[in-house]
């Protein structure tokens, strides 16, 4: 007795192949790929067009100034290096920016763990303050005294411990990821005999990582562009911040574009390369804030 075996043939109707098409034109999600071109044309234009304006000569720059350049002059960078003394200016700003986002990135693990878990009393109103701080205007004056009357004024460190307690949005962000980390890991801890700090520095810290580099970064990224809390905090040329030592560059070569936007481009350089390296840590963060 021999069985036969008959291969089934799906059949397809004018309903399934539409079916078929519509879960491929799902797939290629056309208006997210628009939006990302046009978002990367308003943001890499004025870049293109600054390093373009750079590499011209005065006499070019002046004969043509929106046109594409003809004759590179790639020495610009290092005229303006030289000219502005960016060096110094920079080695200023390095540390500015790692200290003070340090510290503000400690801070803000400080503030956001307990407010998120509710460990301190009205922890909703902290949030409330939290979001209200990021609208209050900068209390120079203020600051400028307190500084002042503690013999801080035009200090690195009194300049440091400024730009790193403003912590800005970072509190908000990382009480939204705390909110993702299970509440019964707290108690787990409490009952092995876990102290708070411990807990915190040992077992919050590592889990919180992504949002804790987006809260560094976010404040790396303000304290390398801050020059208002600069002018008035610090009056040692030496000190100066490469924001401020831009501000003095434009002062003195003002009338030569190349130069000025040379100087700038040397100043934006580092925040352009470092996002290429760490705007997934960035993107991590913040999605993990908003889950939260």
């Amino acid at each position: 007795m021999t069985s036969t075996t008959t291969d089934s043939v799906p059949v397809t109707t004018p309903r399934t192949r539409e079916a078929a098409l519509a879960r491929r034109r799902r797939r290629i999600p056309v208006g997210a790929y628009v939006c990302a071109a046009i978002l990367m044309v308003v943001f890499v234009f004025p870049l293109l067009y600054l390093l373009n304006t750079a590499l011209k000569s005065q006499a070019e720059f002046v004969a043509n100034p929106v046109g594409i350049v003809a004759d590179p002059q790639w020495g610009n960078f290092a005229t303006a290096w030289e000219k502005g003394d960016f060096g110094a200016y920079i080695l200023n700003s390095v540390l500015y920016t790692a200290v003070g986002s340090a510290i503000g990135t400690l801070l803000t693990l400080v503030l956001a763990f307990p407010v998120a878990r509710g460990y301190v009393r009205g922890a909703k109103y902290w949030s409330i303050v939290f979001v209200l701080v990021l609208f209050l205007p900068n209390a120079l004056i203020t600051q400028f005294q307190l500084l002042l009357r503690l013999g801080l004024y035009d200090t690195q460190l009194g300049y440091i411990l400024l730009v790193g307690v403003g912590v800005g949005v970072g509190p908000l962000l990382l009480s939204g990821f705390v909110k993702s980390i299970p509440r019964e890991l707290d108690e787990a801890a409490a009952m092995d005999g876990v102290g708070y700090w411990r807990y915190l520095f040992t077992f919050i810290l590592p889990l919180a990582r992504p949002a804790l580099v987006t809260v560094f970064i976010l404040q790396a990224v303000w304290i390398w562009n801050e020059i208002i809390l600069a002018t008035v905090l610090l009056a040692d040329p030496t000190k100066f911040p490469v924001t401020v030592g831009l501000y003095a560059f434009k002062g003195t070569y003002g009338n030569q574009w190349p130069l000025l936007a040379a100087a700038t481009f040397i100043v934006a350089a580092p925040l352009i390369v470092g996002y290429i390296f760490i705007q997934r840590y960035l993107v991590n963060g913040v999605v993990g804030a908003v889950k939260g």
